[in-house]
């Protein structure tokens, strides 16, 4: 019984949704940043001179994970983990919601930008000198990402731990 009461505690709450932060965005960037390197891969075998310009792609979207990860270090400093009081349940519950945007929009962004950052690897194999449409085609992905990360933070500032 003592365990099923620590589910609804506030801390036990806000480390939930640290990890889910942290979690989903970093599997949405390791599949982006993973499809992108394969298909960056197979073309660096053919003209490896082409891979410092594969490599912006490849990156793109592992930003996803960061996000994730700098909402779950700001959580962990707001309930007593790193810094902060400890949350009530119903503050738990708040910052747990406050964790699911950026976590939510990181994993399925970061497995779009993935796909559109492998799409802008086939035009920079047959067209180098394209590769600023590449990145433009990844980039608008992110836009949806950073969108995720700031309603988490906005979220996360405005509840009132303690």
């Amino acid at each position: 019984m003592e365990f099923l009461s620590s589910l609804s505690n506030g801390q036990f709450l806000g480390i939930m949704g640290a990890s889910l932060a942290a979690l989903l965005g970093g599997i949405g960037s390791a599949k982006g940043t993973s499809m992108a390197g394969q298909a960056a891969a197979g073309v660096v075998s053919e003209d490896p001179s082409k891979f410092g310009q594969l490599l912006v792609l490849q990156l793109l979207p592992g930003t996803q994970g960061l996000y994730g990860f700098i909402i779950g270090f700001l959580m962990l400093t707001k309930i007593g983990i790193l810094g902060g009081d400890i949350p009530t349940s119903a503050q738990g519950f708040q910052l747990l919601a406050a964790s699911l945007p950026v976590g939510i929009v990181g994993l399925i962004s970061g497995i779009y930008q993935g796909k559109a950052a492998v799409a802008g690897i086939g035009i920079v194999a047959k067209r180098p000198s394209e590769l600023g449409k590449a990145i433009t085609f990844a980039a608008i992905v992110e836009t949806y990402a950073i969108l995720g990360l700031l309603v988490s933070f906005l979220a996360l500032n405005g509840i009132q731990v303690g």
